[in-house]
């Protein structure tokens, strides 16, 4: 438990400095999301799932 919480700290940290770094970029990441298919943001999530199991899997052992 204390693991999880730690990953949705560390979380909300990167996605801060990204906000806080460049707001107008990700404003426009977001308006071209928007205009995507359900697809392509499907593939991105399980890509990106299975990346994020894969390197706690490399770490944790």
């Amino acid at each position: 438990m204390y693991d999880l919480i730690v990953a949705l700290g560390l979380v909300l940290v990167i996605e801060g400095l990204v906000l806080a770094a460049a707001p107008a970029a990700v404003r426009r990441s977001a308006d071209a999301i928007t205009q995507l298919t359900d697809s392509p943001l499907r593939v991105a999530g399980i890509v990106g799932a299975i990346l994020g199991l894969a390197i706690v899997w490399l770490i944790r052992g």
